[in-house]
């Protein structure tokens, strides 16, 4: 008996924003060896929230691609896309997609890249975290002026022992932030938009960089969830030194916190962090509880590598608060994430052509 024909081929058209170098070029040709697909890579330059110039694309490509990897190049047309079977997606959101066709108008499994800089993330939130109370500031500006400052110029250290940190939003840069955190002595509570009750349901299903995380989910001594007024006050209620936010921005988490809830946490003079998107925060709101003393029940500082809009405006306040550390939404960045995002296209090739069940799904309806 002869041997059963070969399957047609997938073919993966890459839109990113990175050279075609001898490392993409090296991921490539791993992944044609290994999987029945032709490859077209296309270097398309970053813009940002603006749409990118894809005239470079013929549209013999886009008819012909099976799979779409990008950030944001999306196809100008859905009568360009008639083959595509799956968009893998170079973020961890998806919610600069949310006004899109492909998201609005097709059933087109999409997936993430959710979980590939959760180690960089979380060594960026540590790094706030350490150099906040450590007062880094004002050490550095020492440095600078040669100084050989005073003990009493200094605040005592409070270490992380018996601090407790919540994590809204416990996905895979959570998991590994607690990870870290739980090591140096501190409790960590979770909360999550939906109860996890039971074993299995704490369990991460996603990406995991190996040996980070909490893939059991057995770090939080505290599980909270849901997304109504009450519970989320209920959470933050819960004695929280530091606040890492870390929920995707949906419908429902747009402005998630604002006045009432940061005044709760002004109670403890939290540190708030955030790594998630700028508009879960009512950045107004943040401002004023950063300015208020602590004494009043002010925040005790914040470490924002995300803000409302995007970039910061040069007459922004949170610029020159001493509380605060601003970033450009750069957390994110690592040698690893290329290499990680498309273990995930790999991976979820030997899971189409096995038939099983796609790896960091998007769910349209949750937005995540």
């Amino acid at each position: 008996m002869g041997e059963a024909p070969l399957p047609e081929k997938e073919y993966i058209l890459i839109l990113l924003p990175f050279p075609h170098d001898a490392k993409v070029t090296s991921l490539i040709d791993s992944i044609e060896r290994k999987h029945h697909v032709d490859i077209e890579y296309h270097n398309i330059a970053f813009t940002g929230m603006a749409p990118p110039n894809l005239t470079s694309v013929p549209e013999d490509s886009w008819k012909k691609s099976t799979i779409l990897v990008t950030f944001n190049s999306l196809p100008p047309s859905l009568k360009l896309i008639p083959n595509l079977k799956l968009l893998h997606l170079f973020s961890a959101g998806a919610n600069h997609i949310f006004q899109t066709p492909i998201w609005k108008d097709t059933e087109i499994p999409i997936t993430n890249s959710s979980g590939v800089h959760s180690p960089q993330i979380a060594e960026w939130v540590m790094l706030q975290i350490l150099s906040h109370s450590h007062q880094e500031k004002i050490l550095l500006q020492w440095q600078k002026e040669h100084k050989w400052g005073p003990h009493s110029e200094l605040n005592f250290v409070q270490d992380g022992v018996g601090q407790r940190l919540g994590v809204l939003g416990y996905g895979a840069i959570g998991r590994q932030t607690a990870r870290i955190c739980s090591a140096l002595g501190m409790d960590v509570i979770a909360y999550t938009a939906s109860p996890r009750d039971t074993p299995e349901s704490k369990k991460d299903r996603g990406y995991i960089v190996p040996g980070t995380g909490d893939e059991d989910g057995l770090i939080p001594s505290a599980w909270y969830s849901g997304m109504d007024k009450a519970s989320l006050h209920n959470f933050l209620k819960q004695d929280i030194d530091v606040l890492l936010i870390a929920v995707p921005l949906t419908p429902a988490t747009t402005h998630f916190l604002g006045a009432e809830e940061l005044a709760i946490l002004g109670k403890r003079n939290a540190f708030v962090v955030n790594i998630a998107r700028g508009a879960i925060l009512k950045q107004d709101d943040l401002i004023a509880a950063l300015k208020k003393p602590a004494k009043e029940g002010g925040l005790r500082g914040a470490a924002l590598d995300v803000t409302d809009p995007e970039p910061l405006p040069k007459d922004s306040e949170l610029w020159d608060l001493e509380n605060v550390v601003v970033t450009p939404h750069i957390s994110g960045l690592g040698t690893m994430y290329i290499d990680r995002s498309f273990d995930i296209l790999e991976r979820n090739l030997t899971n189409l052509e096995a038939g099983r069940k796609l790896l960091n799904v998007v769910n349209r309806g949750k937005g995540y």
